[in-house]
């Protein structure tokens, strides 16, 4: 897959995943947002780009999640977890939430993502994932297969399984994962680690 494949799938996980997802440059600075992100903040999109992801937390969580995206930039992990930081909206109402920060390849090198799931409010079930998740050999490679944007049919074809096959096998990733919709799954799958960061998507064998 091409770079222009990559920002395809990208952009599908902005638009269609129903979770609150940020892009960060280097500076932590937000380069850009889905609708779910600035409802959730109470803010136009335009708002919200080029401010300090700083400025959406709450002074006592300020310190932490810079210090956890640094890790990221410095490669020192591929993701992080806070399950309670304490956020702040236009009109300065305080909600908690989980926050992921995670990496990914975007504009040809390595960028910095955001997945904010409020304690209430969410568009998804926020119930946590299970430490553990097990995927099946042919789960994973279909959700490799989903990750890089391949269709039913594509995927039938590759696998050498029927489309109603195919679809038993998303519809069940989609209930251990506790999402909607494929590019809910493949956010959630990078962001608790299922993929490794990189292109092509690699479903991580531990």
């Amino acid at each position: 897959m091409g770079r222009g494949s990559q920002q395809e799938i990208l952009r599908s996980l902005f638009e269609r995943s129903g979770l609150c997802m940020a892009r960060l440059d280097s500076g932590f600075r937000l380069v850009e947002v889905n609708a779910e992100f600035s409802e959730q903040f109470g803010c136009r999109p335009a708002e919200l780009g080029g401010r300090s992801f700083g400025d959406l937390l709450h002074a006592d969580a300020q310190t932490l999640v810079s210090r956890q995206f640094s890790r990221l930039l410095d490669d020192q992990e591929a993701r992080f977890t806070e399950p309670m930081i304490a956020f702040r909206q236009k009109d300065s109402t305080v909600f908690s939430g989980e926050l992921t920060g995670f990496t990914v390849c975007a504009h040809g090198g390595e960028g910095l993502m955001a997945l904010v799931c409020p304690e209430t409010g969410s568009r998804q079930d926020p119930s946590p994932t299970p430490h553990r998740l097990v995927l099946t050999d042919i789960e994973a490679r279909i959700l490799e297969g989903v990750a890089v944007g391949m269709s039913t049919v594509n995927l039938a074809s590759t696998l050498y399984l029927s489309r109603g096959g195919i679809g038993y096998h998303v519809d069940t990733l989609m209930r251990k994962l506790k999402v909607k919709n494929r590019p809910a799954a493949v956010a959630k799958a990078y962001a608790i680690g299922l993929i490794s960061p990189g292109w092509p998507p690699r479903v991580d064998t531990d």
